[in-house]
């Protein structure tokens, strides 16, 4: 959650990644032709704290390169295009709305990871090849601006059905579920929660009820959001937002000064979990490296350390989960889930339909 990322968040860090520099964007530059040197390639939301990663490359004798590469939906599309010559060694960022096109265009290769039978048994995928190793989980909900409802004497949302009331109307912005994981992610959230047939439906009231469509998480949330810290500078106007529920506590962390509360809240009954995943890349030029990688983002090290930088929850027991989440940004109870199978049978198609009912 990148969250998710990010999300997550997952996409989630309200622009806070970049904790480590890019690569270039050729291949010949970003591929890890140095044995010593071992590249992971991810969406634009990956974060870790810089004493982690030199603590991981002075103790397995690799140099980390990272290369952002867009929203996750984004980076996904480019990684099969490169597959036979890709630009690393590691993906990290596909999550269960995408990981049958990844796995279906051959993007991994089999590892099995250090410490993977420590993962929470409901975060784990994939398990009789073993091509993807669960790295992080959270959820993608609508977020509301708890200033513009309190002003607005109106109660915000709780759940899909309240969406498409009059008293939301011209309120929502989501993201584009043909480019963007959390578009996708609200997109699969409805099927689940209105069935084969009843999710057109659904969205058809949502687009008379005024929702705006955007292509990316970084434009929704910081540009759209007015309740975020980057919405708020951007004049946004729209006081919902598809996001995370891990966005709130990054509202509280990064202010200054911290308010006693969060300024944004989680629509509880709008949440659809998202599991993200990491795997060696087919073809990788360094795969020993890329193997030493995915150990180390499922060691106890790397899962304490990321709930803070990517604001997403770890997946292995006994990880440590910060206070400010339990406070702030708690996950979903009872989010909605779909089978992975029937997430590969139908997203394309939802997504054509999709595309079809709301952007024309």
């Amino acid at each position: 959650m990148s969250i998710t990322k990010k999300v997550g968040v997952l996409a989630v860090g309200l622009g806070m990644v970049g904790t480590l520099a890019a690569c270039g964007s050729s291949s010949d530059d970003a591929g890890s032709a140095d044995s010593k040197t071992v590249t992971l390639v991810s969406h634009d939301s990956w974060a870790a704290s810089k004493d982690v990663i030199a603590a991981f490359e002075k103790n397995s004798g690799y140099k980390v390169k990272v290369l952002e590469d867009g929203d996750a939906g984004q980076a996904v599309n480019k990684a099969v295009l490169t597959k036979d010559n890709p630009q690393g060694d590691v993906f990290f960022g596909v999550d269960n709305t995408l990981l049958s096109r990844a796995l279906d265009n051959g993007l991994f290769q089999p590892y099995e990871a250090k410490g993977s039978d420590l993962v929470v048994p409901k975060y784990r995928a994939d398990q009789d090849k073993h091509r993807v190793t669960p790295i992080d989980t959270g959820e993608i909900c609508v977020n509301y601006d708890k200033a513009y409802f309190g002003e607005h004497d109106l109660t915000p949302p709780k759940s899909f059905d309240d969406l498409v009331k009059p008293e939301y109307k011209d309120l929502l912005v989501t993201e584009n579920a043909g480019s963007s994981s959390p578009g996708l992610g609200f997109l699969l959230g409805t099927a689940a929660k209105y069935g084969d047939e009843g999710w057109q439906d659904y969205w058809k009231k949502l687009k008379d009820n005024g929702v705006k469509v955007v292509d990316s998480w970084e434009q929704a949330y910081n540009e759209e959001f007015s309740g975020s810290s980057g919405g708020k500078k951007a004049k946004g106007d729209r006081p919902l937002v598809v996001s995370y529920a891990s966005s709130p506590p990054a509202e509280v962390i990064y202010a200054d000064p911290q308010p006693a509360t969060a300024p944004t809240g989680v629509a509880t009954g709008t949440c659809f979990r998202q599991v993200e995943y990491a795997g060696l890349l087919s073809n990788a030029k360094n795969p020993e490296g890329g193997k030493a990688l995915l150990d180390f983002l499922l060691s106890k090290t790397f899962q304490d350390d990321m709930p803070l930088n990517m604001f997403v929850y770890p997946v292995r027991e006994g990880a440590q989960i910060p206070q400010s989440f339990a406070k702030y940004g708690p996950q979903a109870k009872d989010p909605e889930t779909l089978d992975p199978a029937k997430i590969a049978d139908n997203r394309d198609q939802w997504v054509k339909s999709w595309t079809s009912l709301v952007l024309k």
